[in-house]
């Protein structure tokens, strides 16, 4: 039988081994969950690439720069992921809108509505700094 710090190695070793399997699980749980199809035969990850598709031509390189610079604080690791959930929904908006190009109140609105309200304070100071008017939107960031 083991005894001393060697079993007490071994039980931290364990918890700290199930701690990390399991928050990985979490993860990739979640995105398992986004990728089994709705009731009308598409997932949540299929609709996204579906309105960056459909909405690729309306992009100009002054709003994909806009685009770029609002997720340049997310992680490198998460930002591929973040840049096109907010795409997919700057797409949707621009479709429901029945918008010609992308524009500056697009990228805004599909910011607000695919990010967390923690990530928007980020976004109210970029405005800020960019000297742009954020007062239409106030009722989307609370």
């Amino acid at each position: 039988m083991l005894t001393g710090w060697f079993s007490w190695f071994i039980v931290a070793w364990t918890v700290i081994l199930l701690s990390l399997m399991s928050i990985g699980g979490y993860f990739m749980f979640r995105k398992f969950l986004k990728r089994l199809p709705k009731d009308d035969g598409m997932s949540i990850l299929d609709w996204e690439q579906h309105y960056i598709d459909e909405t690729r031509h309306l992009w100009d390189r002054e709003h994909k720069a806009l685009l770029e610079e609002l997720v340049s604080p997310v992680p490198e690791l998460f930002r591929d992921v973040a840049r096109s959930k907010i795409a997919g929904k700057i797409g949707e908006l621009a479709l429901k809108e029945r918008a010609n190009r992308i524009t500056q109140d697009l990228v805004i609105k599909g910011y607000i509505m695919a990010t967390p309200k923690r990530d928007h304070k980020f976004l109210v100071k970029k405005l800020q700094q960019k000297q742009i008017d954020y007062a239409p939107y106030r009722a989307l960031l609370k």
